[in-house]
């Protein structure tokens, strides 16, 4: 087995984490069986024992392997879930089609047959500035903000965090230190204030160091975060903020008309991008 040829700056480790990553992507190694071990890797690819513990080392680092003392390398595998950030209106659904987040995230655990649990807390803080940008507010004001972290099996999975201005939520449910039956969005019906339309955008980026440690991902693992601002007819109402393990979810869109179809299926498998530079 050969290293695949790589441009006169890449080096050779970095080639061999490009082959091992290719490996895995190909279904070569399973997560019940132990990676063959460095002397293994050092005879199947010619190189030094060094070069494969920095290859190792990469991967260790991107969250794909994780060494477990005493028994081997393994895949780090965490079970993907779909979340539909954005589907089609069932029938009969009134116009605000955003269905209630914490219904949503319910219902695709139970397909998934995993169990759904969240911590809650209400905060009074400073809005940051792009928070405040997106509900028309003066950076500093006071707003509120309901976190949910959520997990699955028990594991993290997501923190969501709905930012509202103070005004609208005070002398409301908004401002109870727990979940309100039938979701923030019942609340903001009896405020006159359903939401009928939303605007997302989608980052990806390293986790900061309580997050990481929340998440309890791998030292490369990044986070996607969809900042997700809602709208009525008199402008915006909330900011959404959800932070996700990229390893560990998937942000499911559907488009145009989807009438023909029930549910929005689940894509493909994607493609790991070190296939894309393997000969």
């Amino acid at each position: 087995m050969k290293i695949p040829r790589g441009t006169a700056q890449s080096p050779k480790y970095q080639r061999l984490a490009a082959d091992l990553r290719r490996r895995i992507a190909e279904g070569e190694f399973t997560a019940d069986a132990a990676l063959p071990v460095e002397s293994e890797l050092e005879r199947q690819y010619g190189v030094a024992r060094n070069t494969v513990r920095l290859a190792v080392d990469v991967l260790v680092n991107e969250g794909r392997l994780v060494r477990l003392q005493g028994k081997g390398t393994y895949l780090r595998e965490h079970p993907v879930l779909d979340h539909r950030a954005y589907g089609p209106c069932p029938p009969a659904t009134p116009r605000d089609c955003l269905a209630a987040p914490s219904a949503v995230y319910l219902g695709e655990a139970d397909e998934a047959g995993r169990e759904l649990g969240t911590d809650f807390e209400m905060m009074i803080v400073r809005a940051r500035v792009d928070i405040a940008e997106r509900l028309g507010l003066r950076p500093g004001e006071a707003i509120v903000v309901r976190r949910q972290l959520r997990l699955l099996d028990r594991e993290p999975y997501s923190i969501e965090e709905s930012h509202y201005r103070a005004g609208l939520a005070a002398g409301t449910p908004l401002m109870e230190p727990d979940p309100v039956e039938g979701g923030d969005e019942a609340v903001l019906a009896t405020l006159g204030r359903t939401e009928i339309g939303a605007v997302d955008h989608l980052v990806a980026r390293m986790p900061g160091p309580e997050e990481a440690q929340w998440f309890q991902g791998g030292p490369g693992v990044p986070l996607m975060v969809q900042t997700r601002v809602t709208y009525d007819r008199r402008g915006p109402v909330r900011v959404i903020e959800t932070r996700y393990s990229a390893d560990r979810s998937r942000l499911v869109y559907g488009v145009g008309d989807l009438g023909a179809r029930t549910t929005l299926p689940a894509p493909a498998t994607p493609v790991d991008p070190a296939r894309a530079d393997a000969p």
